[in-house]
């Protein structure tokens, strides 16, 4: 990227860090300081459930962070990436926006590069390159929240790509680029 490129790109960026701070929104708005960052989660598919401190005393807890990606993992070939820290934190951001403690719900969260392909295959609304297949991306719902709450919530928090499924029941959430999209 040329120099004149990357002047551009930070003035864009602190405009929008300007406009967020502005409107009270931060991109970690909803992160808690605390001591501790608790989540829970309830995979549909597995029935497993689990909630616990990922961070605290101003670490991540690795014990925790390997609970969760074995939970959040492949269940279809059993295959288990590293979750995305940030996500991780997007998610705690997210529930302490929606004022929750209800276990995520989670429809999907890694999938391997053969899960990807099969469903790819069978739907265009799976993306052939997504970010799921680098533990980046989440599809989530919370009992008791209305989707649009849950996708308007995560849209406030800036903090990657937001996609309203709500025939299909879920929100993804992802730490890519600040996107948003609608499908089936």
């Amino acid at each position: 990227m040329t120099d004149l490129a990357c002047d551009k790109r930070r003035r864009f960026l602190a405009l929008g860090a300007g406009a967020l701070a502005l409107a009270g929104l931060s991109p970690r708005a909803g992160l808690s300081a605390g001591p501790e960052r608790v989540l829970s989660f309830h995979n549909l598919h597995t029935d497993e459930t689990l909630k616990m401190a990922y961070w605290a005393q101003g670490r991540y807890v690795p014990e925790a962070l390997a609970d969760i990606d074995h939970l959040l993992r492949d269940y279809r070939t059993g295959e288990v990436l590293p979750i995305d820290r940030s996500l991780l934190d997007l998610l705690h951001a997210l529930t302490n926006r929606l004022g929750t403690g209800e276990p995520l719900q989670v429809i999907s969260g890694y999938r391997s590069p053969h899960t990807n392909r099969l469903l790819h295959a069978r739907s265009n609304g799976v993306a052939e390159h997504s970010l799921h297949m680098e533990g980046r991306a989440i599809d989530i719902r919370i009992e008791g929240k209305d989707l649009r709450l849950v996708r308007d919530a995560a849209l406030s928090l800036q903090g990657g790509g937001v996609g309203f499924y709500p025939r299909s029941g879920f929100v993804h959430l992802d730490t890519g680029r600040i996107r948003t999209w609608a499908g089936a």
